[in-house]
């Protein structure tokens, strides 16, 4: 079901992928992992475990049923621990035996599995955040008791958990998209500028063929972009409608909507998705957001607005 081919995927390996229709549209994204030739560790957006394994189960059994495949859910068996930051590693080396957390040994988008302060373990170098991370994935039953063993030895590092609101705005600098945010059920991997996912090289998977439909593939469909503000104080209203000229009459055209908007203190100033009819092609461009009491201009920008060059994930 996911658009990038797993049999390239080497075993310890991740990878990113999407989770298409047949329509080609995108319905959730998560990280594939290879433990071992023929076993994978799925995950996906939080809240979407079940709609995407009854998604694949159906493909399985109506599609592919000749395919020699089992998909269990083992989502009730884990507690996942996101540890992200430049002292992750430095916090997590004297506790875990069996796993090299050197950069060379554990690179971004790799798995390994060993222990965590005695604990069996499955360690994923994966970031949501854009920094140095891991995500710790232990026995339900041992979650708590590690979620307070990481905040105690982390004390030395001034660990602090951080919730959803800063988890927002760190992936936005960073340009990571959320599904179902940032997309609706008629954005396709390359409007939300994810076609570096697809598997362009494999021989078929599910949308593939609805991906080359001329509608599809049609000039002026609403395509992900980046906002920064003229004003870096103003963050625009998530949900705000987009004109291209605010002096047409009303009732005015509306190309597109913002999805995601933030206050970036690394940055000193607003960031922004939008969906934008014909918005890749529009980069460098001036767009108009009318919110309460006044029209606000931005400029239509990239999506990665801190650490360009991956350098703070790659440490």
């Amino acid at each position: 079901m996911y658009t990038n081919p797993w049999k390239a995927l080497e075993p310890g390996r991740c990878r990113y992928g999407l989770l298409l229709k047949e329509d080609g549209f995108i319905t959730d994204d998560g990280v594939s992992a290879r433990l071992a030739p023929d076993r994978f560790h799925l995950t996906t957006t939080t809240g979407g475990a079940a709609r995407v394994l009854n998604m694949m189960e159906d493909y399985l059994q109506t599609e592919w049923p000749d395919l020699d495949v089992w998909l269990t859910s083992t989502t009730e068996q884990y507690a996942v621990i996101a540890l992200q930051g430049p002292n992750a590693r430095k916090l997590l080396e004297p506790l875990v035996e069996g796993i090299d957390l050197s950069a060379d040994a554990l690179p971004h988008m790799a798995i390994r599995e060993g222990t965590i302060c005695g604990i069996p373990t499955r360690l994923f170098r994966v970031s949501f955040t854009g920094e140095l991370g891991f995500e710790i994935n232990v026995p339900t039953a041992y979650g708590r008791a590690l979620w307070e063993h990481l905040m105690a030895e982390g004390a030395k590092f001034d660990i602090t958990p951080y919730g959803t609101e800063a988890m927002h705005v760190l992936r936005a600098e960073k340009g990571f998209i959320i599904v179902g945010q940032d997309t609706d059920g008629t954005i396709t991997p390359f409007d939300a500028g994810l076609d570096w996912a697809v598997g362009k090289k494999k021989p078929d998977f599910v949308g593939k063929r609805s991906m080359a439909r001329p509608d599809i593939v049609a000039p002026g469909r609403k395509q992900l972009v980046g906002l920064l503000t003229d004003d870096p104080n103003v963050v625009l209203e998530e949900g705000a409608q987009i004109v291209a000229d605010p002096r047409q009459p009303i009732p005015m055209t509306m190309i597109g909507h913002v999805t995601s908007s933030y206050w970036s203190e690394t940055l000193g100033r607003s960031i922004a998705f939008a969906l934008v009819a014909g918005g890749h092609e529009m980069m460098g461009g001036t767009l108009h957001i009318p919110m309460p009491g006044k029209t606000h201009e931005a400029k239509v920008s990239g999506m990665v607005f801190y650490d360009a060059e991956g350098a703070r994930l790659h440490v």
